[in-house]
């Protein structure tokens, strides 16, 4: 699933100027008969490390479950447990 995330991220990528460039003129037909991989909607964030789509930490990059191993590990910098 990694692996075609990174897939739909390239052709995204690749077809980005075309796509808005038939948009602005108002091409439905153009811009269906690009891949639909291409479209940035079908991107999904995914867990840098497992591949987990749900709890996904968007300013980690990260899911919760990988999250909070490694605050615990001391690895994300600024990030401890609460106590009290």
């Amino acid at each position: 699933m990694k692996a075609r995330e990174v897939k739909r991220q390239k052709l995204v990528n690749r077809y980005a100027a075309k796509r808005a460039a038939l948009k602005k003129a108002g091409d439905q037909v153009g811009l269906s008969k690009l891949p639909r991989n291409s479209n940035p909607i079908r991107l999904h964030n995914r867990c840098k490390i497992t591949g987990r789509p749900k709890g996904y930490m968007r300013q980690f990059g990260v899911s919760r479950i990988q999250f909070r191993e490694m605050a615990s590990k001391g690895l994300i910098p600024g990030v401890r447990k609460a106590s009290w």
